[in-house]
């Protein structure tokens, strides 16, 4: 049946209001050779025969096992507990919108605010806010606050080693505010950016650095040095970090950074093709009032029983526009409902033994691919579970063969730098094992022989 909302007298009212006679003089200004187009559709299926047709073109996919994918660069392939999954499907979880009102939305707002309590310890940061839409746009906002906060300083420079995904949201995002985004260069020799590196590019107008922890080529950056140029010069300490390496590296605010981001699709999230994942954003206290999209409280009502209400709503939904400190409009609630789920079920322990796999992996990977000739690994400092090798051919001819052999190859990083062609960044997990890694680093043999 079709639907149509309007009845005649609601529409003969709309037309006369706008001043035209009836409908065809309201498509007037639309050429007639294009007003009702032939469209070339092939002929319609019943749901039997979609389902068929979709399965026969899901068939065509080459579906790679788990430990012979060697493929990071920002997503990243984790054990996802069935428990994680089995939750999310609950209906008071799964329909759940945003809880406007606290009197009927108490378990969404407990969850909010568990999932902020986990962020914020799992980063050591003071506070943390109900999740953003992803890592690229949460770096962003961080972006923003930094610049809100630095008081006439509008400059942040913006390290070579930062996804350049990333950087390109952020020109996006920013563009049309008075921020001046510096991007330094690709760190090519190296995958560094090194103290003196921000030393020689900040000045008395910046308001903020962003550096990557790991970073984009898995490097480790002396993270401690940095902090203390950035700080020295008063400018604010942006870092954008992975969560599964903190479960064992000193998180950011160890280092007094003053805002934490971190893309949180490897806790317990699915990879989904690219999405939706969930954006993670902390910061120091003095930032609160600063900071996007919502902030889940504890309170207790009128009867002293504890309560959770959603507070310093700073985003232009709740709030005249030009007070928001943002238009972000969802807090990606069951993404973030997952990545609760799974450092609930994990816990410290399990976090820091996926963390010790992960790392363990990678060195083994690293010293196998060392051995052959014409490769070596070519991150200049330490790296945690995701590190860059030089291949004596082009990253993406090598990929392209070990496709045919059953392999996810790693990155060809010609996409972070024309002249980077036969590098390539590869990543482990804990869904990684020796033998996988074995035939991986037999078949890069071969290949480059």
């Amino acid at each position: 049946m079709t639907f149509n909302p309007h009845t005649d007298a609601e529409r003969k009212a709309m037309l006369e209001t706008i001043g035209v006679s009836g409908v065809a003089e309201l498509i007037e200004a639309i050429p007639e050779s294009i007003r009702f187009p032939t469209l070339d559709l092939p002929p319609r299926l019943t749901e039997l025969e979609a389902e068929l047709h979709m399965a026969s073109l899901a068939a065509k996919n080459d579906i790679v096992a788990a430990n012979q994918n060697f493929l990071g660069a920002g997503s990243y392939r984790h054990y996802s507990p069935a428990t994680v999954g089995q939750l999310l499907l609950r209906g008071e979880i799964f329909t759940a919108y945003t809880p406007y009102q606290p009197e009927v939305s108490q378990g969404t707002l407990q969850i909010i605010y568990e999932f902020q309590s986990l962020v914020a310890e799992l980063m050591q940061m003071e506070i943390a806010n109900a999740s953003m839409y992803d890592g690229a746009t949460a770096l962003a906002e961080a972006a923003l606050m930094a610049r809100s906060a630095a008081k006439g300083r509008k400059r942040v420079v913006v390290s070579g080693t930062v996804h350049p995904n990333y950087r390109e949201v952020m020109a996006t995002y920013c563009s049309g505010v008075d921020i001046d985004l510096d991007f330094l260069p690709v760190a090519t020799s190296g995958f560094a950016t090194t103290s003196p590196d921000i030393a020689a590019a900040i000045d008395d107008q910046t308001a903020a650095v962003i550096v990557q922890y790991p970073n984009f080529f898995g490097t480790i950056e002396d993270l401690a040095a940095i902090s203390h140029v950035v700080h020295e010069h008063g400018a604010a300490l942006v870092v954008a970090t992975y969560p599964i390496p903190l479960a064992l590296l000193k998180p950011p605010g160890a280092f007094g950074a003053d805002i934490a981001t971190a893309e949180g699709q490897s806790l317990g999230v699915a990879q989904s093709y690219g999405g939706p994942y969930v954006g993670l954003l902390a910061a120091k206290q003095s930032y609160v009032r600063l900071m996007p999209g919502r902030l889940a409280g504890m309170t207790t009502d009128s009867e002293g029983k504890r309560g959770y209400v959603l507070t310093l709503q700073t985003r232009e939904q709740h709030i005249r526009r030009e007070k928001a400190t943002s238009n972000i409009c969802t807090n990606q609630g069951l993404m973030a409902t997952a990545a609760t789920i799974y450092m609930s079920l994990l816990g410290t322990e399990g976090l820091r033994e996926v963390s010790r796999r992960s790392h363990a992996n990678a060195h083994y990977l690293a010293d196998g691919l060392g051995q052959l000739s014409g490769v070596s690994v070519a991150n200049a400092g330490e790296f945690f579970n995701e590190f860059v090798v030089e291949l004596p051919i082009a990253a993406d001819r090598a990929n392209s063969a070990l496709a045919e052999a059953g392999f996810q190859g790693g990155l060809s990083l010609s996409y972070a730098d024309e002249s980077l062609g036969n590098h390539m960044l590869l990543a482990t997990t804990e869904m990684n094992d020796r033998d996988g890694i074995d035939r991986f680093v037999q078949t890069v043999g071969k290949i480059i022989r």
